[in-house]
């Protein structure tokens, strides 16, 4: 019943931006925390960017100052405004949330970054 779907991935050049979202039903979005994972080939999946309920907000280190995380309750949607993109951010982008003890996972979007 829980579902997150990603959207907005895409090709960039190093050093620009590209903000990608996720749009989330079957819960109560307004209460949940959610958050913003990535993974690359041979990498296991990381942490990027966390926002509580009451919009209080984590960055893993490698992107702090880059990234931006958000939420719009009344579209049940979050939000990762990236920018100052570098191929190291190159990776399958996931939004997370979770609900009632279990893990919710969307089918991520791709994140490019390449000259």
């Amino acid at each position: 019943q829980v579902r997150l779907v990603e959207s907005g991935g895409g090709l960039v050049q190093p050093g620009g931006s590209l903000r990608v979202s996720c749009k989330a039903s079957g819960l109560n979005f307004n209460l949940a925390a959610m958050g913003w994972y990535r993974q690359a080939p041979g990498k296991e999946r990381e942490l990027v960017a966390r926002i509580t309920s009451s919009s209080s907000t984590n960055y893993t280190d490698s992107v702090k100052g880059r990234f931006t995380i958000s939420r719009d309750n009344a579209r049940r949607t979050v939000y990762l405004q990236m920018a100052s993109l570098k191929p190291e951010d190159t990776a399958r982008y996931y939004c997370n949330t979770r609900w009632r003890d279990t893990n919710f996972w969307g089918q991520g979007t791709q994140v490019t970054v390449s000259a």
